[in-house]
């Protein structure tokens, strides 16, 4: 019996998806876990994959349309199955139309805008997943000059990105479009913008948080010297595996830790049932910025990691999101969020609770500041961290605790090691 494709749900607040690019057309092998299309959310693009080997025999939803959750793209024919004959019936005898289903309201902070596909790799003698392909078009690698180390000498994404950290020669590619974050210079004009279905998701959410959730905020200088100092050493060691930890990697395990030990923070709250659920593991949102806003995605089981495991799955999380190539899993269930403008030179800032988790811990960056040692004003490495609370779970003197704790943490960073 041929295998119908539907819909998916790929987050609590989608009703329905556009299917963005179809990656197999009608006749093409299909194989299990290989990528369909790309369909598009109200959060984000993702990778829409087969459970089933077959043949694709027939195409219901041309790209750009939008169809319900539940509603038919497409039917693949099983082994042994005439797959014409299996696009004739489906043609003849369509499914009704799946109703939009109502959405359980998440306001979770993961907009996203679509990624076009990659074209396909000019040289029919590479093998590269398509992942691969898709990080080496968006970047600009020459697949011609990556080795691969994926079976049978295929190349992966991590040969891409271990070309891109060596300084890769690229294809031609044209510049990189303007941020759009960038100020527009309008003489004698005004400008109207629409928003997105992603921003639209952003602005939703964050006004459901604050209108509903209590927040209030404590902030805590860190001294940061010996972590830059424990971090200087081991990127000594790691130098070999091409591997540089970075001090958010210190800051994630430390978080994970001081966590672990104050469970009331580690947990999400239901203001429907009026229960809170705490967690034994951490699994930390990471907030990236992509040009149209803010996505979300998840380092699960950050509280079993060592710091080399840290740096190398956030960091491809990370480039993922960029890219728009996260899973569903990848964007769901975290139980504490942390957002880092470092990067950025902001000293200190407030974010803004992404519920139902109860807190949320804003990174500044670690700067030359005076500060008293010893009865002495002397420049020191600091950094600020903040955190948002909900005061209907958080009380504030426990909120202290943990920031204290954090502190203490990460001023002794080789108490993480052991």
């Amino acid at each position: 019996m041929p295998s119908n494709i539907t819909m998916p749900q790929l987050s609590d607040t989608m009703t329905e998806g556009t299917v963005v690019k179809w990656h197999k057309r009608e006749g093409d092998p299909v194989a299990p876990a290989d990528e369909l299309a790309d369909v598009e959310t109200d959060k984000a693009t993702m990778p829409m994959e087969a459970f089933d080997a077959g043949t694709l025999a027939y195409i219901a939803a041309a790209e750009g349309r939008k169809v319900n959750v539940g509603g038919l793209l497409g039917v693949i024919a099983l082994p042994g199955e005439d797959a014409q004959q299996v696009k004739r019936d489906a043609q003849s005898n369509p499914p009704p139309a799946a109703p939009a289903p109502v959405p359980t309201i998440t306001p979770q902070i993961e907009p996203t805008v679509p990624t076009p596909a990659a074209p396909p790799d000019s040289s029919p003698r590479l093998r590269v997943s398509p992942l691969a392909r898709r990080v080496a078009a968006d970047q600009g690698v020459d697949l011609a000059h990556v080795q691969g180390t994926g079976p049978a000498g295929r190349i992966v994404q991590r040969d891409v990105l271990a070309r891109l950290d060596q300084g890769a020669p690229t294809s031609a590619s044209p510049p990189p479009a303007p941020s759009p974050h960038a100020p527009i210079l309008l003489t004698g004009q005004k400008k109207t913008i629409p928003l997105t279905k992603m921003r639209s998701a952003i602005a939703a959410a964050l006004l459901r948080s604050k209108q509903t959730i209590p927040h209030y905020y404590e902030a805590i200088d860190i001294d940061m010297e010996a972590v830059a100092a424990l971090r200087q050493r081991l990127n000594q060691r790691l130098e070999k595996d091409n591997i540089r930890l970075s001090l958010a990697d210190f800051i994630l395990k430390a978080v994970a830790a001081c966590l672990v030990q104050y469970p009331a923070l580690n947990a999400r709250f239901n203001p429907e049932t009026s229960e809170i659920t705490q967690f034994g593991d951490v699994n930390l949102g990471l907030a990236v910025a992509i040009p149209d806003g803010l996505i979300v995605p998840v380092l699960r089981g950050v509280n079993q990691m060592s710091l080399r495991d840290i740096r190398i799955r956030s960091a491809d999380l990370i480039d993922r999101a960029r890219l728009q190539r996260l899973r569903r899993e990848e964007l769901s269930d975290a139980t504490f969020t942390v957002t880092n403008l470092g990067t950025h030179g902001i000293r200190q800032f407030a974010a803004i609770i992404n519920p139902p988790q109860v807190a949320i811990l804003a990174v500044g960056a670690a700067q030359q500041r005076p500060a008293v040692i010893n009865n002495q004003i002397v420049p020191r490495t600091l950094l600020t961290a903040t955190l948002s609370a909900d005061h209907r779970v958080v009380d504030g003197a426990l909120a202290a605790e943990f920031l204290t704790t954090l502190k203490a943490t990460l001023q002794e960073p080789g108490m993480m090691l052991i």
